[in-house]
């Protein structure tokens, strides 16, 4: 009876390792679509506002949005390279190391928060710019190029997140 209860286990193979990679996973999706849905929906309401009065600039103030739900899909890249290399047991040994769990799970945090921020920024900045732009048409150029500087927030979360998601694939349970 002791002989089945003696079971070796890897203790860097848990079987609850999987759980931080979907974490990792889920945390890249959900928080850069908070960031995206934050991002169109702030721009969104400049837009609208501003295209009362001038309804032949709504076209080209589009852009904050647009650059918003790109961080959505950093996110998703991010949520499918993670979510396709958790491995599952083959029977009942784990071949998903706790290495590659908290390493996904660091690069889910990575790349979500970092579109979280880059969504918040670009809602704040495409809602005041175009706003502004509707009232001093010089200013479009501006505001693009702060926007570029808050989509590179989303980018280099996604960069990090890239590589610490490839570190994870070296470890094994063997």
């Amino acid at each position: 009876m002791e002989a089945l209860l003696a079971v070796e286990t890897n203790p860097f193979c848990p079987a609850s390792a999987p759980f931080f990679g979907y974490i990792g996973a889920a945390a890249a999706l959900i928080f850069a679509n908070l960031g995206a849905a934050y991002g169109t929906a702030k721009a969104g309401v400049g837009i609208c506002s501003m295209g009362v009065m001038k309804p032949e600039l709504v076209m080209k103030s589009v852009i904050p949005v647009v650059m918003a739900g790109v961080v959505g899909i950093y996110g998703l890249i991010v949520a499918v390279i993670v979510g396709s290399q958790i491995k599952p047991p083959t029977g009942s040994v784990p071949q998903y190391t706790l290495f590659a769990g908290f390493s996904h799970l660091g690069s889910g945090l990575t790349a979500g928060l970092s579109g979280l921020a880059a969504g918040m920024a670009i809602g704040i900045v495409g809602d005041a710019g175009v706003r502004a732009t509707a009232q001093q048409p010089k200013l479009f150029v501006g505001m693009i190029l702060i926007l570029i500087f808050a989509e590179a927030l989303g980018l280099y979360g996604l960069i990090v997140a890239l590589i610490m998601s490839s570190s994870a694939g070296s470890a094994t349970c063997q």
